[in-house]
Parts: structure tokens; sequence; C-alpha cells
């Protein structure tokens, strides 16, 4: 089961100068590591969250946490470019989170 770690305060400008409030979340995986990703809320509509790939694996939960706490603006709105314009990896990783 995921769960929110960070949940940053500051919007981030999207694609068409939408505005997202973004939260790093993770999990631990069936292997025993742990994987972080981060989700975009739409601050100004009711769309869903855009989720982005896997940011990162990480042997332990407090690992996961420090990642999680050390994101920037600039890696935020990197991310965030990346989730409204997926790769097929990210395609891919988004429906494997979904399906376990």
């Amino acid at each position: 089961m995921s769960e929110t770690l960070v949940k940053f305060d500051e919007p981030i400008i999207g694609l068409g100068r939408a505005r997202y409030i973004a939260q790093a979340v993770g999990r631990e995986r069936d292997d025993g590591l742990w994987e972080g990703w981060l989700e975009f809320i739409p601050v100004d509509d009711n769309a869903p969250p855009i989720p982005s790939g896997r940011e990162t694996t990480q042997p332990k939960r407090t690992d996961l946490e420090y990642w999680a706490q050390g994101l920037t603006r600039v890696y935020l709105q990197g991310a965030l470019t990346r989730a409204q314009s997926p790769t097929q990896a990210i395609e891919r990783d988004r429906a494997q989170r979904e399906s376990s």
C-alpha cells in the first residue's frame, strides 16, 4: 500500500499554465525495497492526480523519506514535465503500480 511521504506547499506550473501541488509517495515492494514516485494534484480543477514514473528505489523506508525531503522545486518541475509527456517506460511503471 502506498503512503504519502511529503506534501509540498508551493504549486508547480505545468503545461497550459495549470498549477499542481506535488506530493512524494512511496511503498514497499515485494522484494523488500522501497520505491518512490510523485503525484501532481491539480489546484484549479477536480481532475485526477498525474503520477510520475518511479523516481527512486531505496533499501529502507528512512532512505526513501530522506530522498523525498530533499526534492527541490527544479526537480519537481522536471518530474511534472516527464509525467505530462510520459514515455512507454513511465506508462509501464504506472500500470504495474496500479495492478499490485
